[in-house]
């Protein structure tokens, strides 16, 4: 294991490179912070190929046992000074754990196999989603709820913003996470006999008066404007939440939860 003890060793450079979204698409590389967030990357088999650490920051007594394992997978090992490591993390209180690794980019017919299996699908359209918390909340909500993929069309950041990764605490590795196109989407959608759902305050029925058992995707929108026309005319079913209070909408990621969960509920007869 290396030590690393300046700020201006190369691969301390190349970490703070990567928090910049043009460094990530030129190298392909990106950023995992934290321990459950490194442990579920690790769990879900994804390559990692170099951990910095700082024994000082950790918060509990599983890190060493975390670091083994990937040592024992090739991962390439630094320890840092505790200098060192608050300036390389992006979080308020650093826990000492910090990995860089390989971007995966999944397309929508690696999705084929969800819609294959015997249970109706249910996938979740991001359009144009501007805010990483919201996407990163967006992906957490998806793996609590089992949906069989994140699709997301047209995006404004990219799904390895290290904010994406850290509002997701991880579940960016077990939620299949596909970006796309829109009208490859919308298309897609079509061929693979999946309906739309969108929300939007002007529908007539409420979300939990509709039939969401059969195979769905969930699209909602901007946190600012909502889905587009495009997306809003495609959809097979308009549904709205109820709104009680001054407030006229709900924070995207909060919307979208409530609908996962609609549908979670209403399908929870058909799981073994």
């Amino acid at each position: 294991m290396l030590q690393i003890t300046s700020l201006q060793n190369p691969k301390i450079k190349q970490v703070i490179h990567l928090r910049d979204r043009p460094e990530r698409d030129q190298t392909g590389l990106f950023l995992i912070e934290g321990y459950r967030e490194v442990l579920r990357a690790a769990d879900a088999g994804w390559k990692i190929e170099s951990l910095f650490t700082c024994p000082e920051l950790f918060l509990g007594t599983n890190e060493p046992a975390l670091i083994k394992r990937l040592a024992s997978r090739g991962t390439q090992l630094f320890t840092c000074s505790e200098k060192v490591f608050q300036k390389i993390s992006y979080r308020d209180r650093p826990d000492g754990l910090i990995a860089i690794a390989p971007q995966r980019h999944l397309q929508l017919d690696d999705l084929l196999e969800k819609v294959k299996k015997p249970h109706a699908p249910l996938f979740v359209v991001a359009e144009a989603i501007e805010k990483p918390g919201n996407l990163g909340t967006i992906l957490r909500s998806s793996d609590a709820v089992g949906v069989d993929g994140l699709i997301v069309c047209d995006r404004c950041t990219d799904i390895y913003n290290p904010n994406v990764v850290r509002a997701s605490v991880g579940t960016l590795f077990t939620v299949p996470t596909v970006e796309a196109k829109g009208e490859e989407t919308l298309h897609w959608l079509k061929q693979q006999g999946i309906q739309i759902l969108a929300a939007t305050p002007q529908a007539e029925k409420e979300f939990t008066q509709v039939d969401l058992t059969g195979p769905v995707a969930i699209a909602v929108g901007t946190e600012q404007l909502g889905l587009s026309e495009r997306w809003m005319q495609q959809a097979h079913l308009q549904v709205r939440i109820p709104m009680m209070g001054v407030a006229d909408s709900l924070n995207v990621a909060m919307a979208t939860t409530l609908l996962m969960y609609e549908a979670l509920r209403q399908r929870q007869h058909s799981f073994p």
